[in-house]
C-alpha cells in the first residue's frame, strides 16, 4: 500500500461518497474507485459496503480507519519537520468556518498566509459549530472558526474573536418594541425565530432558558443572521440574535436587551494542542489579521480550556 491509496481511503470514509472524495482529492472517481479497489485486495477485505446510496465503512474499514490517519499524520509529520529546520513550510491545512461565515479577517489571514506559505494547501470545510468542533477534535480540520457558549470546547485551545450578549429583536409595531428590555419570560408569550441547534447562539439561548426552566415557542429556525432578521422583520416571530446581528438591521428592528441572559455567545478560533509549524503561522496570520480589525470588538485575550480546568 502507499500514502496516495490512504489519503484517499480517508476522503472516501469522511466524505460518505466516492464521488465527493474524488472531487477533494483532485482526480476522478474512477481513479479513486480503482485505489479503494487496489488496496482492499492488498489488505485482503472489502473496505466499504457499496450497497447503498452512501460509502459506509466495513467492519475492517473502521479497524483501519484510525491507523490510515495516523499514518497520513506522520507522513504529513515528517514534511513539517524538515520544514522547521529549512525555514520552508509545506503540507496541507483544513479551515472550518460556520455556514454563511463573513468575518473578513479570517479572509485576509488565509489570503496573507498563502502569500507567505505557497507550498500549504489550504481547504475550507463549512459546517455547524458543533460539527466543526468535532472535526477539529478528530483531526478532519485542523482550525475552525465557531460559535459557542461561554466555555470554549473541553480539550481545545481557543481565542475569543468576539464576545456578546442575545438581544431580541421586532419590528416597530409589534408589541415588545416600546419596551426598554424584556425578560426570557416575557419571550416565551411570543413565537421566536432563531437560529438551528448546533449553532453556537442557540446553544446560549437554550442554556439560559433551561437554566430558568423555560420553554419558549421556537416558531422558525434560519442558519444565516440575515434569514433571521428578515423573518422577523415580516412580523414571523421576535428574532434572537447577537448585539451586532441585530445593529446591521436597526433601520428595520428594535434591539431590545434580554435582561435574564447574561450568558454571552463567543465566536471563536479552535484547535487542537500543539499545533504544527503550518497552523502556527496561519495562527499568527489570523492574530494580525483580527487585531487590525477593532471595529469588530476584538477580544484578544488567549483562552485554552481543558476537561480539568
Amino acid at each position: 500500500m502507499d500514502l496516495r491509496q490512504l489519503e484517499y481511503f480517508v476522503a472516501v470514509a469522511e466524505e460518505r461518497s466516492f464521488t465527493r472524495a474524488a472531487e477533494r482529492v483532485h482526480i476522478s472517481q474512477s481513479g479513486v474507485s480503482a485505489q479503494i479497489r487496489r488496496l482492499e485486495r492488498e489488505l485482503g477485505a472489502a473496505l466499504f459496503d457499496r450497497s447503498a446510496r452512501t460509502a459506509t465503512l466495513t467492519v475492517a474499514g473502521e479497524a483501519a480507519l484510525d491507523h490510515a490517519r495516523a499514518a497520513l499524520a506522520s507522513a504529513n509529520a515528517v514534511g513539517q519537520a524538515v520544514g522547521e529546520v529549512t525555514d520552508v513550510i509545506r503540507g496541507r491545512l483544513t479551515v472550518g468556518m460556520v455556514v454563511g461565515c463573513t468575518v473578513t479577517p479570517l479572509f485576509d489571514a488565509l489570503a496573507s498566509f498563502h502569500r507567505a506559505h505557497p507550498g500549504v494547501e489550504v481547504s475550507l470545510l463549512e459546517d455547524g459549530s458543533d460539527r466543526l468542533v468535532g472535526a477539529v477534535r478528530d483531526g478532519t480540520a485542523d482550525l475552525a472558526l465557531v460559535g459557542t457558549a461561554a466555555s470554549t470546547p473541553d480539550g481545545l485551545a481557543a481565542v475569543t474573536i468576539i464576545s456578546e450578549r442575545l438581544v431580541a429583536a421586532v419590528p416597530p409595531d409589534h408589541p415588545l418594541a416600546a419596551r426598554r428590555r424584556v425578560t426570557l419570560r416575557d419571550l416565551c408569550d411570543h413565537p421566536l425565530v432563531c437560529m438551528p441547534p448546533g449553532t453556537g447562539l442557540r446553544a446560549v439561548f437554550d442554556q439560559v432558558t433551561a437554566a430558568r426552566d423555560l420553554h419558549p415557542v421556537i416558531g422558525l429556525e434560519a442558519s444565516a443572521a440575515d434569514a433571521v432578521a428578515d423573518l422577523a422583520a415580516r412580523g414571523l416571530g421576535v428574532a434572537v440574535l447577537s448585539e451586532s446581528m441585530a445593529e446591521h438591521h436597526r433601520d428595520r428592528l428594535t434591539a431590545l436587551p434580554i435582561a435574564d441572559a447574561t450568558t454571552p455567545a463567543l465566536l471563536s478560533l479552535v484547535w487542537r494542542d500543539s499545533p504544527g509549524p503550518a497552523l502556527r503561522a496561519l495562527l499568527s496570520h489570523a492574530r494580525r489579521a483580527f487585531a487590525a480589525d477593532q471595529s469588530g470588538g476584538t477580544d484578544w485575550a488567549d483562552r485554552k480550556k481543558s476537561s480539568g480546568s
